[in-house]
């Protein structure tokens, strides 16, 4: 872990699930995690429903995001096929429109339908494709908003391989330090950055919003940093909200072709299984 990421990383990933409610103030949240899944992924079709050992993508991840035990979890689902796939195994579905643009905002359709009193005022956004996710990094994007100047949380973790300091694939975040293991984002970009001696963060993107701040989020255009760099987070940025940073110590593998696909079945393969 890098020197930034010091005893809070540690504590949150070691805590009980009802003591994290307790440091992050219960009395002001209520958190609900949501995870938005599509059928229509261009490099690998049907990704939800790809099968790792005998269960749907889509199990894994919510079976992940129920064991983290931050509050319920909701499948939000462009396909009535996913809707069945959570179903069967006994959780929450909602199906909603097709043509949404992004995953946040197909999430703030699923929380408005689930929950039009607005009971839940934390939303964390667990990628559907995250099948190793762990619980301890759920957590952990929570945290940040016990400060109630935070609008949204998320995660990085620090790059270890020299390669992936220059891939575009890995997006850098960078940031001023604030308190152990949690940085302030100044921005995320694609390329190398920050530049000099120093570590580098891998921006994981797993996000937890103040239920007023993702209706705030989407309600937005896309900004002009937001399409020159392809991340959305940075309209956030750009219109002055806060995003705050835990450091994780690793970085879960998504799951976006079949050669991912096969690293994911690895990964989770049972023991004495290849």
């Amino acid at each position: 872990m890098s020197r930034f990421a010091s005893g809070l990383a540690s504590r949150i990933s070691a805590a009980p699930p009802r003591l994290l409610a307790c440091l992050a103030n219960p009395s002001m949240m209520n958190p609900i995690v949501l995870i938005p899944a599509r059928m229509s992924s261009t490099r690998l079709p049907g990704k939800p429903l790809a099968d790792i050992h005998g269960e749907p993508m889509i199990a894994h991840v919510w079976r992940r995001a129920v064991e983290a035990d931050v509050g319920p979890v909701l499948v939000a689902a462009d396909d009535p096929r996913i809707v069945a796939a959570v179903e069967a195994i006994g959780g929450r579905a909602v199906l909603t429109r097709p043509d949404h643009a992004s995953g946040s905002d197909r999430i703030f359709e699923a929380v408005g339908a689930f929950d039009p009193a607005g009971r839940f005022d934390v939303v964390v956004n667990v990628q559907g494709d995250l099948p190793t996710i762990e619980r301890s990094a759920v957590r952990a994007a929570v945290a940040p908003l016990s400060d109630p100047n935070v609008d949204i949380a998320t995660l990085a973790t620090e790059i270890a391989r020299a390669e992936d300091r220059d891939d575009p694939n890995v997006v850098k975040a960078v940031g001023t330090q604030v308190g152990p293991g949690r940085l302030r984002a100044l921005y995320f970009t694609r390329g190398r950055a920050p530049w000099g001696e120093g570590p580098l963060f891998h921006h994981i993107g797993l996000y937890a919003y103040r239920r007023e701040a993702l209706a705030r989020f989407v309600a937005l255009p896309p900004s002009p940093l937001e399409r020159r760099e392809r991340l959305e987070q940075l309209r956030a940025l750009e219109a002055g909200m806060r995003i705050d940073i835990a450091l994780v110590d690793v970085a879960p593998l998504g799951v976006d072709t079949p050669e991912e696909l096969r690293r994911a079945r690895q990964m989770l393969a049972p023991r004495g299984k290849p």
